[in-house]
């Protein structure tokens, strides 16, 4: 069942649901507006000119209020708000209708699982011709809650667990490599 805003408020209120920081013009009516962080990260030069699942990839990690991202380019950034989901408690990422008709694209996994706790990475993909002038503290997508039927057994508790700022791909940790 997706949360209304009434039950978001209320879990806030509780502190069950823990977003920070968080304004009020935020929770619509079945959502959360999330807002980018100050926090990009762009994948380094591989001598090879090949980046591999095995193996850990560099990152440059810029820290800014803006950032222009160019035309095919794929920057990793941060929301502005730190979560905490309950156990019973799971989130979709939704990029932003507007800036998806301008060609940016928010490429996310798209999922936050019950339990988790952090700032949650975005992948964005700039598909149009021109460079697009990102700023912190604007709107870039939804999280839409949806309660789970009984508390999860094994709650998140992964290799993203309690990240902040843009993180970068952490595949080459996997377990079935």
């Amino acid at each position: 069942m997706i949360l209304s805003d009434k039950t978001i408020l209320r879990m806030l209120d509780e502190k069950t649901l823990v977003i920070n920081p968080l304004n009020s013009e935020q929770v619509q009516p079945a959502s959360v507006d999330i807002r980018l962080g100050d926090s990009f990260s762009v994948v380094e030069d591989s001598p090879s000119g090949i980046i591999t699942l095995e193996n850990e990839i560099n990152y440059k990690t810029i820290h800014a209020d803006s950032y222009l991202i160019l035309p095919g380019q794929f920057v990793l950034a941060t929301t502005m708000e730190y979560f905490e989901l309950p156990c019973n408690l799971t989130a979709f990422v939704e990029g932003r209708s507007s800036l998806g008709r301008m060609g940016l694209f928010i490429q996310n996994a798209g999922w936050v699982d019950p339990g988790f706790k952090g700032e949650i990475t975005l992948e964005l993909y700039n598909a149009n011709r021109f460079a697009i002038e990102l700023k912190s503290g604007r709107r870039v997508g939804q999280l839409v809650f949806a309660e789970m039927d009984d508390y999860a057994l094994k709650p998140y508790n992964g290799k993203y667990q309690r990240q902040t700022g843009a993180t970068g791909s952490k595949v080459f940790l996997d377990s079935d490599r």
